[in-house]
């Protein structure tokens, strides 16, 4: 393989970040986007209890799919924990009303189809797709943050660290 192909594989599979993830204690990013059906979601007005805000690479996917129905299967069990759930990816408005009907997911799916939550985080990139995170606030404050998000065992992780947070 010549040097060139090396670089240009190498860039292909290297994730990129415009900033370093939120550190911990950081504030919920003020930043708007529009959601399944189009609306605009400000992010920062849902700053009271626990905001989760998850990013998936692409809908309708193995991946992405299991983590948005462990979200979707125990979401009665998040919102009587007072969690707001968020799914964000780069996929079209269409792309996440698709989604969120096939799968009756029952919180909002963000379409960041330019990138301004995954930017506002500091989510990485590879090949324009966002990698799978979760950041869990409580009144506005990031209390905790999985950088190499959990599919099947999303809701758990999440479930686990409501329990122990201080209310």
């Amino acid at each position: 393989m010549s040097r060139f192909a090396q670089l240009m594989t190498a860039a292909l599979f290297t994730s990129h970040a415009s900033a370093e993830p939120l550190p911990l204690g950081a504030p919920l990013p003020v930043v708007t986007q529009h959601d399944q059906d189009g609306k605009v979601v400000d992010l920062a007005s849902a700053n009271t209890g626990f905001v989760l805000v998850y990013f998936y690479p692409k809908a309708d996917t193995p991946g992405c799919t299991k983590q948005a129905c462990s979200l979707r299967d125990a979401y009665a069990n998040l919102t009587g924990k007072g969690v707001k759930v968020f799914g964000v990816s780069t996929d079209s408005v269409k792309a996440q009303k698709a989604f969120k009907d096939k799968f009756k997911l029952p919180f909002e799916l963000l379409a960041d189809e330019d990138g301004k939550v995954i930017t506002a985080f500091g989510v990485p990139k590879m090949l324009g797709f966002a990698k799978r995170q979760a950041y869990l606030f409580k009144d506005g404050k990031l209390v905790w943050r999985d950088l190499a998000a959990a599919t099947a065992q999303q809701a758990a992780d999440v479930l686990k660290v409501v329990a122990t947070s201080p209310h």
